[in-house]
């Protein structure tokens, strides 16, 4: 009985020990941000650099009504319980809104809502426009060691619903704040509208799809507006870079990178993309014209889809002649 009274107690340790653990365990964030241990606070200057030119994609490159440009960009820290979007998964109604149309109302209200409900949210950051398609904008933000995480949404304009952004990076290494990161941005489908090319019209994808990468050859159709299938990858259409602020810089401006005076332009590095001729099938053939009992010739045409740009193929005759006999001769 003495033997029985020991190992119940013994079993009575362990299982508290064990039930002490488990319920610490369940106090801690979950994903990435739970092994956060740097210094409670850091700011950072963000900056958004703009590459979308026409040397880099000329196919379809908006010059007006409206020309390319960017909106402003809208973005969160916050922990891993909080998504703002998530690639192959479906865009939220505020993403929707902003990707289409640059509405951000019901994305604010979305972050604001998670931020109450959950505690996920440390903070909101915004930066301006672009008016072109290269171009810098930015701005600063602030993470929390329970917070570590960025995520952003900056919209292609003109576009269906494109845009480009983060998700869920995490600034935090261990018990240290990242100095600086810089990354290259591609452009994403949001998976709401169906159009293939920068001015397409509105026309609702039904039901919803998720949100997608948009490649060089997906989608995988020739009036796609990033649709260059002899290139391996896109060359990246915009940058991000991020910059730890020494306590003595804080509320000071953020820092711009490569921006000449007076202007925020910037230089253009990026390799020219070439774009191929593209024709139309050809027409029926007309009319055989010529003399009776004698070789006539009839003729069929083309006409030009895409003019050619950077060094890429020239677009071939547009017209063709063959030989005929004169029809309803007498």
């Amino acid at each position: 009985m003495e033997n029985l009274m020991v190992v119940y107690r013994s079993c009575k340790v362990i299982w508290t020990l064990l039930v002490t653990i488990l319920g610490y365990a369940s106090t801690l964030p979950v994903g990435d941000d739970s092994i956060c241990t740097a210094e409670e606070l850091a700011k950072y200057s963000i900056i958004f650099t703009g590459k979308w030119s026409q040397t880099a994609f000329p196919k379809q490159y908006p010059l007006y009504r409206p020309p390319a440009q960017w909106s402003s960009m809208l973005g969160v820290t916050h922990s891993s319980d909080y998504s703002m979007w998530k690639k192959n998964e479906y865009a939220s109604n505020g993403v929707r809104d902003f990707a289409e149309k640059g509405e951000a109302w019901v994305l604010m209200k979305e972050i604001e809502e998670a931020g109450e409900k959950i505690q996920s949210v440390h903070g909101i950051f915004s930066a301006p426009a672009i008016s072109s398609g290269t171009g810098q904008t930015s701005t600063e933000l602030e993470v929390h060691s329970r917070h570590p995480l960025v995520s952003f949404v900056v919209r292609i304009v003109p576009s269906p619903d494109w845009f480009v952004g983060i998700d869920s990076l995490n600034l935090c290494e261990g018990d240290r704040w990242m100095e600086e990161v810089s990354i290259d941005l591609f452009p994403y489908d949001a998976g709401t509208d169906s159009g293939f090319t920068f001015s397409s019209p509105n026309f609702a994808t039904i039901p919803q799809d998720t949100v997608t990468e948009i490649t060089c050859s997906s989608p995988s159709h020739p009036a796609n507006s990033f649709y260059y299938p002899k290139l391996k990858i896109l060359p990246p259409i915009a940058q991000v870079t991020m910059v730890k602020l020494k306590k003595n810089q804080l509320g000071l401006p953020a820092p711009y990178i490569n921006l000449p005076a007076k202007s925020n332009e910037i230089i253009d590095s990026v390799s020219e993309t070439p774009l191929d001729c593209e024709v139309s099938q050809w027409s029926s053939w007309g009319l055989c014209r010529g003399l009776c009992r004698k070789t006539g010739t009839k003729i069929r045409t083309r006409f030009v889809l895409l003019q050619p740009a950077n060094n890429g193929m020239p677009c071939p005759n547009l017209d063709e002649e063959t030989g005929c006999e004169p029809e309803n001769c007498v």
